[in-house]
Parts: structure tokens; sequence; C-alpha cells
């Protein structure tokens, strides 16, 4: 039986890396006049051989400056996260990606991008949902994940992008104001711990103790309402869960031969999901609602409200597929 492994929710599901495999790194971005930037020194801004000078291990990017960062991933690969001010779950994971760069001392860099305040690069990296964690590897960009993943996932990530770095010659280091990043007095400070309860879940997820993580995300909700990164975190490992040792083939032969039952297509849009295809799971739980009874509608709506917050409320498809909902409601 080949089970489907737990894949975080929402979010296209398994890392996309094929496009670096076997591929001759890209040359070097025209420089040009360079604006004043996040970063500092570029490929050859007065670096050693095979690295690359930079102020800081955690940087931010415009559309404006971000020529600056492709000289740099043909050095140093360069993780891009895509975030915004009003998103909860970015601020749930950018402490992630802030400790784990600093942890590979120069291997990595960290580019932040505001989507709100630059979106050419939003377009370029089609983040139609936030956090979005992309790489860009010899000055090609290359999708990663989207959406709050657990520490030793986003580590398992960044395994994958150093691998095939490597492949494609990319295997510089940061060094930070002349210093091997590590010995530099300026070093990123440590993120803020995350409130209790969701470093509870964190540490639950990451031992892969979904239902631990479950009562921790319903204790912060009990105590805030209003915790919205609560609300979305539930909903991922809620969808965690249920995909834990479920069978692929299994799952979609019991949708097929019950194709009004809502249990069984449920479970078929809990893969659609995790595996990015996300109108696809959105449509499956729309099409078989009009045919459920009470208590099957309050299931699916239910279900699909926790979709809502593993994509993003203010993801397009969602606003569309509220629209198709309310019609179906009312």
């Amino acid at each position: 039986m080949t089970n489907l492994p737990p894949v975080p929710a929402g979010l296209r599901g398994a890392v996309d890396l094929s496009s670096l495999v076997n591929r001759p790194p890209a040359p070097a971005a025209p420089s040009g006049e360079a604006p004043e930037a996040p970063t500092a020194g570029g490929a050859g801004g007065g670096a050693a051989s095979g690295q690359v000078a930079v102020p800081g291990l955690v940087l931010d990017a415009t559309d404006a400056t971000f020529t600056q960062v492709l000289e740099i991933s043909n050095t140093v690969p360069v993780i891009v996260d895509l975030w915004a001010e009003w998103c909860g779950p970015c601020k749930q994971l950018s402490p992630v990606l802030d400790k784990l760069v600093g942890e590979y001392a120069g291997r990595l860099l960290l580019v932040k991008v505001d989507v709100d305040a630059n979106p050419q690069l939003t377009q370029a990296f089609q983040a139609q949902s936030i956090p979005a964690v992309a790489a860009v590897i010899g000055g090609r960009p290359v999708q990663l994940f989207v959406g709050a993943l657990p520490e030793a996932q986003v580590r398992d990530v960044f395994e994958q992008v150093l691998e095939l770095a490597a492949q494609n010659g990319v295997t510089g280091t940061a060094v930070v104001d002349g210093a091997p990043v590590g010995e530099a007095d300026d070093v990123e400070p440590e993120p803020e711990p995350l409130p209790p309860h969701h470093q509870d879940a964190y540490d639950a997820i990451d031992r892969g103790d979904y239902a631990a993580a479950i009562t921790a995300y319903k204790t912060a909700i009990a105590q805030d309402p209003r915790d919205q990164l609560a609300v979305a975190g539930l909903a991922q490992v809620s969808l965690l869960e249920r995909l834990q040792g479920a069978s692929l083939a299994d799952v979609r032969a019991a949708a097929a031969s019950a194709p009004t039952d809502v249990d069984a297509q449920l479970d078929v849009a809990d893969l659609d999901l995790s595996g990015g295809h996300i109108d696809d799971a959105f449509d499956r739980v729309l099409t078989v609602f009009p045919s459920l009874d009470s208590q099957g509608r309050d299931v699916a709506r239910a279900r699909l409200l926790e979709y809502f917050e593993i994509v993003g409320v203010d993801d397009p498809r969602v606003a569309a597929a509220r629209r198709r909902l309310a019609m179906l409601l009312y």
C-alpha cells in the first residue's frame, strides 16, 4: 500500500526543485547601476573567491533592488520569503526561517519581500497565497512551498535547496562586514519566541504528534477566540492528522464508488488540497454539497471553512468558493 506522506496543508505540497537538476548555473544578471539596496557587495563586491559580502544574513529586497539578489544567487543560494504585514501565518513562519538560516552560517541567505509593496516580484514568483517561500539559485527562481510549515520540514526543504545548488555549482559562503557569518557582531538577533501554546503546537508537529498540536491550538483559541494564527494552525494540523497513513489509491477508489458520500468525497478533497490542487478540492466539496442532507451539509461547510483558513482568506480562489457556497446555501 502506498501511503501519502503528511504534507502541510494547502500548500502546493512537495518541493519542486526539478527545474534545477542537471542544469548549469545561470550567468550573472546585468549589473547596471545598483540602487541603494538591502545587500552590499554582490558576487564581486570585494569578497574572496567563493564568498559574497552582505550586511546581514536576513535582508529585505524590493522590485528595484532584486537584481543584486540575482547576482548573489550565483554564489550563495537565496531563500525568498514573500510576506505581508497583515498575514498572520507569515508571522508564524518568519521566526522559523530566520532561525534556520542563521544555523547554516552563511551557506544560505534569506531575503524578505513585502508583496504589498513589490507587485513585480509578487507576480514573478506567482505568489497567489502567502506566506510563500521560494529559492533563487544561479539566477533561477524555484517555488518551494506555501504556508507556515514546522521547523523540521523547513529544514528538510533547505537541505534539498543546498543539495541542488551544489549540483549547479552554487556552493559559496556569505560574509558579513568582511567576517564569515557566525563571527560577525551584528548577526540578526534571535527572533522573539512564539506564544506558549503555539510553541507547544510546533513542538508537537515536529515530533509527529498531531493530536497534541490540535489540543494546543484549541487551547490557544479558547483563551483568545480572535487568535487567527491559532485558527489557521488548527486547520493545517487537522488536515495533517487526517492525511496520516492515508492511501491515495484507496481514498480515490472509495470516492469513485460512492460519489454522494460526504466522507469519501472530503477525503479526496483533503488529498487534492495537500497536493496543491486547491480549485479541485473546492470544486469537489461544492459539487457534492447540493446532494447532501442537513447534517452532511454542515460537515461539508465546516471542511470548506478549514480549507479557506489553510489557503488564506484573501486568496481569490477562496473568494470565488465563498460566493459559490453562499449561492448553494441561500
